[in-house]
């Protein structure tokens, strides 16, 4: 248990600015893990769909079954000719 802890400790000290920042010297990096997943998420395909692409078509589907519960029905169909 000592040993992994000396080595993440090692690894913790490799990070420059630990006088200056402290703790948060390690936001630069966090901060740039989430803007590679927010990348990943919006660009790479999986099939043929993005992670964009079924958030919006849950949230379009949770907000037509919340209209039809609330008793707003869906739009009319046009009249036949």
């Amino acid at each position: 248990m000592f040993y992994r802890s000396k080595t993440i400790r090692g690894l913790l000290e490799i990070v420059p600015g630990k006088r200056r920042l402290g703790a948060y010297r390690f936001l630069p990096i966090f901060f740039c893990i989430g803007g590679v997943m927010e990348w990943i998420m919006i660009n790479v395909r999986i099939g043929r769909e993005t992670f964009y692409d079924v958030y919006r078509r849950k949230r379009s589907e949770r907000e037509y079954q919340q209209r039809i519960a609330d008793g707003l029905g869906v739009l009319d169909q046009p009249a036949a000719k």
